[in-house]
């Protein structure tokens, strides 16, 4: 080996050094990523100079709303520094005309990226605040659907810019999905059936997460969740059951959480052998604690019976018609035994007593010989 071709080895390794690759210098390359390395190394620190700023000044604050908007920009805050990396670095390659536009557009798509990451962070925290949704004018659910469009919109406008920058034109790509969604629409009549009766369900305020309801035929139970295609219930046992909105719609629907009072309606039988002096006593006293007692609303706010309604087979029927002010089961509950307690304290008291099923058994000739048999004249079975 001669010195000349010694020379021609270094002229070649010279070359490939300063176009090792895409006509890059290697030594270009590996400063790059150095810087980019270096960045990725500072994101925590940046992150957390920046993040600790913010939060110290907002906990200055007395509302938690700015607290949750910069717990939700710290994924993109973190971002942050690997973008400028990939920039400062791309800067330092001095690239060709056509490498510089790619990289060009590559650091306009991470800031995009990185501006509708934090819009689309921010719109949760945004829609816990009353002041800006209009406190009672939106319901939860109509919040929910509310961010579940906006961030839908916010994610549709970033990959429509991001595609825009790459030179893709979003709208003769929208025109033919167009066409396309023609054709799935009619394949999925049932889903904009149920996603339009879920609008209306939210607009018509029917049911709320949180309410116990009854849909005929269909299921009882607590509301859970509004979806944009079924509603989630779960029943009474702790099982979920997921209704088409559709369903909720044709359907009748019925809202127990919405009582303004919740109702006692009981047929209370008393034994034919009670005269009429006990009965207007008892229907008196049990009238009487009835009204006079606050668990129990009272007229004109709601109506309230206490009569002799009829004459049944085995009982002389004393209807008792009122409603409690609580419409909580479990209050309502306690509220009607404490009410039978006292309708048994009082027909006791008016040495009468309840009536039961029964039959009386006449026998008007007695065969000879049936003496011999414990029967009587009249026997009650």
């Amino acid at each position: 080996m001669d010195i000349n071709s010694f020379n021609d080895f270094i002229t070649l390794v010279q070359d490939v050094w300063q176009h090792g690759f895409l006509g890059i210098d290697v030594g270009k390359i590996i400063i790059a990523i150095l810087i980019l390395i270096f960045f990725m190394m500072i994101r925590s620190l940046f992150s957390r100079l920046i993040l600790g700023r913010l939060k110290a000044l907002t906990k200055k604050t007395s509302n938690t709303l700015d607290d949750e908007i910069i717990d939700a920009l710290e994924a993109p805050i973190r971002f942050i520094p690997l973008v400028i990396g990939i920039f400062l670095a791309s800067e330092f390659l001095e690239l060709s005309e056509g490498l510089q536009q790619g990289a060009y557009n590559l650091n306009r798509s991470l800031i995009i990226f990185n501006i509708f990451w934090a819009l689309y962070n921010m719109v949760a925290p945004l829609s816990r605040s009353n002041k800006i949704l209009g406190g009672a004018i939106f319901t939860k659910s109509m919040v929910a659907w509310l961010v579940k469009a906006v961030k839908g919109l916010f994610f549709f406008l970033g990959a429509a810019s991001i595609l825009e920058i790459w030179g893709i034109e979003v709208a003769p790509l929208i025109a033919g999905l167009g066409l396309f969604g023609v054709a799935v629409a009619l394949g999925a009549q049932d889903l904009f059936k149920n996603l339009i009766a879920g609008l209306f369900i939210i607009g018509e305020q029917r049911f709320h997460p949180g309410d116990w309801v009854k849909i005929d035929g269909i299921v009882e139970g607590t509301v859970e969740t509004i979806g944009f295609r079924t509603t989630t219930i779960r029943r009474f046992d702790k099982a979920p059951v997921y209704v088409p909105n559709a369903k909720l719609s044709d359907n009748a629907v019925t809202n127990f959480s919405r009582m303004s009072h919740r109702r006692i309606y009981w047929k209370i039988g008393l034994v034919y052998d009670t005269d009429i002096s006990q009965l207007k006593a008892i229907r008196k006293a049990i009238e009487d604690y009835v009204l006079s007692n606050d668990d129990f609303a009272h007229p004109p706010e709601v109506s309230t019976f206490v009569r002799i309604d009829s004459f049944n087979d085995s009982s002389i029927d004393l209807m008792l018609y009122c409603f409690t002010r609580t419409t909580n089961w479990g209050d309502w509950l306690e509220i009607k035994e404490s009410l039978a307690y006292k309708i048994k304290e009082i027909v006791e008291g008016n040495t009468s007593s309840f009536a039961f099923p029964s039959q009386s058994l006449y026998l008007e000739n007695i065969p000879v010989g049936a003496e011999l048999y414990p029967l009587h004249q009249k026997e009650k079975v």
